[in-house]
């Protein structure tokens, strides 16, 4: 192995770092919102990628964000129920 390459397992962990990072940092917004719902504002449809229908089996209606019959605790306006986002968070 040439001196400036690093090894395998060195890249592999900075990229696990960076992905936590990343997830970390999609995460806070609704993290935020889910403990302080009066300090957090609600984010735009088109912010969050709104759409009006599923992905899959994600769907508004089993996200953990949803307030039945058609609101968001991240999301401002009305949403479908059977609409999607990418904040979208699997009911526990």
């Amino acid at each position: 192995m040439a001196h400036n390459q690093k090894p395998w397992s060195a890249e592999l962990s900075r990229r696990s770092v960076l992905q936590a990072v990343a997830s970390a940092a999609a995460a806070a917004p609704i993290m935020l919102a889910a403990t302080s719902p009066a300090l957090a504002s609600k984010m735009s449809k088109s912010s969050v990628g709104y759409q009006g229908s599923p992905k899959g089996s994600q769907k508004c209606s089993n996200c953990a964000l949803f307030i039945a019959p058609s609101s968001c605790k991240s999301v401002e306006g009305p949403v479908s129920p059977n609409g999607w986002c990418k904040i979208w968070v699997k009911k526990g």
